[in-house]
């Protein structure tokens, strides 16, 4: 444990100092990483830990971004009260679809979830007026000066916040309930646990993270266009979590840094770099099912003994 604890600390302190270091484009990458992480964290949630595959996360994202971005336009709202009300309101559209879908569970949710952020992206491309449609919304920046090096201090900030608010629902009583509904829900039911009530909740707190992150982003950005709500990133969010490892804490962490910085590399490609992603999801699938995390815990045990099973895959971290 308490070399564990060391690991964490010199991780922490790397986050901190590298950043220093950094020219304008790396600190660029390095804070898309970490908008990336937060997406990719709080997507584990409702398909890690529940086991519903949603693909409204980059639309409830956008519902932040837009939010926020109005207010500050429209009405004048200091961004930072705006992205609090963009949380929210991703956080209550979240509420509101996961009461009408998540009964319905499986594939049917996953339809629902997709018809929802395809709406809502032909919503905000028609309406020119209110959000300049493709041609993006100007807004105004989160801090007074516009400085890389503090934005990517804000969201190391934001990043370390999701991940940690992710840990102590999963470490809770109310993670146990989150497993029971993942593994059997027919037998957590017939435990006592309102199915129903778990899948809202994780989807209700995963929907506003996402707001969150995007709020964020968008003020990062000075500019929010539909890309921020497509279906291209809700896949990308969708592969940094599976490659990264479904239901491991640090897993769609790993994943985001991972699949970020190699598209940076590969960006010359043009419209080959989604091959290159796409047998990178072909080899994670095969070799490594449980992905980086179930990788790394498989380095970390090392082989089994002589005459010993080798251990099941699918352990938790």
């Amino acid at each position: 444990m308490k070399r564990l604890r060391w690991r964490w600390w010199i991780g922490a302190a790397a986050f901190v100092a590298v950043p220093f270091g950094l020219d304008s484009y790396a600190l660029h990458v390095a804070i898309t990483c970490l908008f990336y992480a937060m997406m990719a964290t709080s997507w584990n949630l409702i398909a890690g830990y529940t086991g519903q595959v949603s693909f409204a996360h980059a639309a409830f994202a956008g519902i932040g971004a837009y939010t926020s971005g109005l207010l500050a336009v429209k009405a004048g709202v200091p961004p930072w009260i705006g992205i609090a009300v963009g949380t929210a309101a991703a956080g209550a559209f979240g509420l509101m679809l996961g009461v009408l879908c998540l009964r319905m569970g499986g594939i049917y949710l996953s339809l629902a979830t997709l018809a929802f952020s395809e709406i809502l992206s032909i919503v905000v491309q028609n309406e020119y007026e209110v959000t300049r449609g493709t041609m993006g919304l100007q807004i105004p920046g989160l801090l007074p000066t516009y400085s890389k090096l503090s934005y990517y201090f804000v969201f190391l900030a934001a990043a370390v916040g999701t991940v940690w608010l992710v840990v102590r629902l999963i470490r809770s009583d109310l993670g146990l309930s989150f497993r029971a509904v993942q593994n059997d829900e027919a037998a957590a039911a017939a435990s006592g646990v309102d199915v129903v009530r778990i899948r809202v909740l994780a989807f209700t707190v995963s929907s506003a993270l996402a707001g969150l992150a995007g709020g964020l982003f968008g003020h990062y950005l000075l500019l929010i266009t539909p890309t921020l709500l497509s279906l291209d990133q809700m896949f990308l969010v969708l592969a940094m979590a599976v490659i990264g490892g479904l239901g491991s804490l640090w897993g769609p962490v790993a994943g985001a840094f991972f699949l970020e910085i190699l598209s940076e590399y590969i960006r010359a490609w043009g419209e080959y770099h989604v091959l290159a992603f796409g047998l990178v999801a072909l080899v994670v699938a095969r070799f490594a099912p449980d992905g980086l995390a179930g990788l790394a815990r498989a380095v970390r045990k090392g082989p089994p003994a002589p005459g010993r099973p080798a251990p099941a895959a699918g352990g938790r971290s």
